[in-house]
């Protein structure tokens, strides 16, 4: 189901009068960044692990036939890895509607990477936004096992490709920051059953 949370969004300024604010990608945002930005940097936040929980009734499926894409779960001690942009307060608007699905802006602390020497080490911290779908929108599809979750990823198309498509980009563009995600590459490895 569709619950299109572009107006709701817009009444979340949690950074009311900033010229700036940094907004943490862990999903397409970490690849796909279709939108104007002053700068980006590897992030993390903490105590949230990306899952493919959510339905995608609206680009990377239909509403006959949802796909799966990544939303944040709480989970205490997890480590999120994405990218982080400073954006204008402008972006938001298209932002709003390009996560309009069930995503709400969320107020988390960022902290940022700084490459040194081909490692990574934690720079500063800030406050920044991100889009969560949280369990009680009505496209959340929550939990199934991983090979459910790959059939229906490899199986839903949408207005903005395939959801396969979606999940590979996701896999490639953590390990070109680095980091590790279990869950995504298990289900990658299960999405090999369907080629």
């Amino acid at each position: 189901m569709l619950l299109d949370t572009t107006a709701l969004n817009q009444q979340r300024n949690f950074f009311d009068g900033h010229t700036d604010i940094w907004l943490f990608g862990y999903g397409s945002l970490i690849w796909k960044a279709d939108f104007a930005y002053l700068e980006r940097q590897p992030a993390y936040i903490t105590g949230w692990a990306r899952r493919f929980w959510q339905g995608s009734h609206d680009h990377r499926g239909t509403p006959d036939a949802p796909g799966r894409v990544a939303t944040l779960i709480r989970a205490p001690g997890a480590v999120c890895h994405g990218m982080a942009y400073r954006i204008t307060p402008e972006v938001l608007a298209p932002l709003d509607v390009r996560e309009k699905n069930g995503y709400l802006r969320e107020k988390v602390t960022l902290t940022f990477l700084t490459a040194r020497d081909d490692a990574q080490t934690e720079k500063a911290t800030t406050e920044g936004l991100i889009y969560l779908a949280a369990e009680d929108n009505p496209a959340f599809l929550g939990d199934a096992p991983l090979n459910d979750i790959a059939h229906q990823i490899a199986h839903s198309h949408g207005p903005s490709g395939s959801n396969k498509a979606y999940l590979l980009n996701l896999a490639q563009a953590l390990r070109e920051l680095g980091t590790d995600d279990a869950h995504v590459f298990a289900i990658e490895e299960q999405l090999q059953r369907y080629q």
